[in-house]
């Protein structure tokens, strides 16, 4: 299990979430769109993961642009069930709304900044809590955004689960008190909302929580953990240049086998400037392809029943007998060895 993986960034599809709520509330696109992880063949791509400064940035800019109320609520409202991945489907394809949310918490790192966000269930006298955690240096109103943005995802998903609207019994915000809170009243549905908590939480009915889901299938909840913790494992992340570098790398070798030229061309640079920022970084072109054709072969071997020949052909080997020395020499094991313990 990997759920601190890549500490100091988030995925794509919050990155995707705050820029496309940025959109919908007018911040001047020129504000961020430089930012690290903000390039489509990175927004676009679910193994990427931004820098948390980069959404960090975003927050404050729409909390700067429009209050922090309204932010949340646009936030949350632009984001449906199935938009943040994985981490959405460990919810809602849970046998119950309570199941699932334990195992987003244990997985937030598939979503968040595990290093500075957590989740925390409880249960007393009848009622579960969920409490979320976060230490992110946000400017504060951006930092009201956030908070009162992820109780919202919460509710929602949970509610989807649920297969009915649920109506939190208390909410409450790590947040300053508003001027006027309308838009997180028509957000959760209640009034039932306090301010300055040490922390944001939000409770609902044990019951509510408890409630079976008649159409999840058994075993898919492990399935998708397993698939939480693979996307975790390739997951890029996206802290500078040698990290945008591989980014392109994947991409070329997607469309076929990578060449030097066709990677430098996708960084706008040069082969030779190209070279040069892989030995200051205490890397080679050779290297890299490699590193990358053992993750994809090792993936496939692993995560597939694809035969040996077929790998090779899809991972740019000239056989399967080539495909066999280059595993050979990378664990000193041959590639049936090497799927045994998950295909035995």
């Amino acid at each position: 299990m990997i759920p601190h993986a890549h500490p100091g960034t988030t995925s794509s599809a919050l990155t995707r979430l705050n820029v496309n709520a940025a959109r919908l509330l007018g911040v001047p696109a020129q504000g961020y769109t430089h930012l690290l992880g903000l390039a489509p063949e990175h927004l676009n791509d679910d193994l990427c993961r931004a820098p948390t400064g980069t959404s960090i940035r975003i927050a404050e800019l729409m909390a700067a642009h429009t209050h922090w109320t309204e932010v949340a609520q646009v936030m949350t409202r632009q984001s449906p069930v199935g938009a943040l991945g994985i981490w959405d489907y460990l919810i809602t394809c849970a046998p119950s709304p309570l199941e699932g949310i334990r195992d987003a918490a244990t997985y937030i790192a598939a979503i968040l900044d595990a290093s500075i966000d957590s989740i925390q269930v409880g249960e007393h006298g009848g009622y579960i809590t969920v409490t979320h955690t976060n230490g992110a240096d946000l400017a504060f109103e951006a930092a009201c955004a956030v908070r009162a943005c992820a109780l919202g995802l919460f509710q929602a998903r949970l509610s989807h689960t649920a297969q009915r609207h649920l109506v939190p019994e208390h909410v409450a915000l790590a947040t300053e008190v508003p001027r006027k809170h309308d838009a997180l009243v028509e957000l959760y549905g209640t009034r039932a909302i306090d301010f300055g908590a040490p922390a944001s939480s939000i409770t609902f009915r044990a019951a509510d929580l408890r409630t079976r889901s008649p159409h999840s299938p058994q075993g898919l909840s492990a399935v998708l953990r397993g698939h939480a913790e693979r996307t975790l494992a390739d997951s890029i992340a996206l802290h500078g240049w040698l990290d945008l570098f591989r980014t392109a790398l994947a991409s070329a070798y997607d469309a076929g086998p990578p060449t030097l030229s066709g990677v430098a061309q996708r960084l706008s640079v040069s082969t030779r400037t190209l070279q040069r920022r892989l030995e200051e970084h205490g890397s080679t072109w050779s290297g890299e392809v490699e590193d990358l054709r053992r993750t994809r072969v090792t993936g496939l071997l692993q995560d597939t029943d694809l035969s040996v020949g077929a790998i090779a052909t899809r991972t740019g080997y000239a056989d399967a007998r080539a495909l066999r020395r280059a595993v050979h020499r990378w664990y000193g094991r041959t590639p049936s060895a090497l799927r045994a313990p998950l295909h035995g």
